[in-house]
């Protein structure tokens, strides 16, 4: 009998942000997205006339990370910079890490600009984590194990 080892599924709670330098600890990302907008293409010569897909352009959706709120300013003043006027491209990673907290795969994503940011809600009657949340728009994210 082969020798099978057995590969489980990473867990989902252990990622970081990696951008230009910095890490950032999030609680939940999403909008790891990416959708190629195929166009319907009608070759008038086929016998059997019928409609084609082709490639279109790619679609990526906006990445949102939410965090707890810490005293760490750098996410908040690259979106202070970019909404005064002085747009700033970073691009980085989102990072799956093991249980030896080792990088098992990143998403990168290029030309990122952060495009929301949402401050805590507060409610005395609840002691949750005061949470920040920051969108960042982009240019294309991609897949790399390596």
């Amino acid at each position: 009998m082969a020798d099978r080892q057995r590969k489980d599924p990473d867990s989902q709670f252990k990622f970081v942000l990696e951008l230009d330098g910095m890490k950032a600890g999030f609680s939940e990302v999403s909008g790891l997205t990416s959708k190629d907008n195929a166009g319907d293409y009608r070759d008038g010569i086929q016998v059997h006339p019928a409609e084609r897909k082709l490639p279109g352009l790619r679609k990526s959706a906006t990445i949102t990370l939410k965090r707890g709120w810490t005293k760490d300013r750098a996410l908040w003043d690259w979106y202070k910079k970019v909404i005064g006027g002085k747009t700033q491209r970073l691009s980085g990673s989102i990072v799956l890490l093991d249980n030896a907290r080792q990088p098992v795969v990143r998403w990168k994503f290029q030309a990122g600009i952060p495009s929301k940011w949402v401050g805590p809600e507060f409610n005395a009657k609840g002691n949750e984590v005061a949470i920040e949340t920051l969108e960042i728009t982009h240019e294309g994210v991609e897949l790399d194990e390596g």
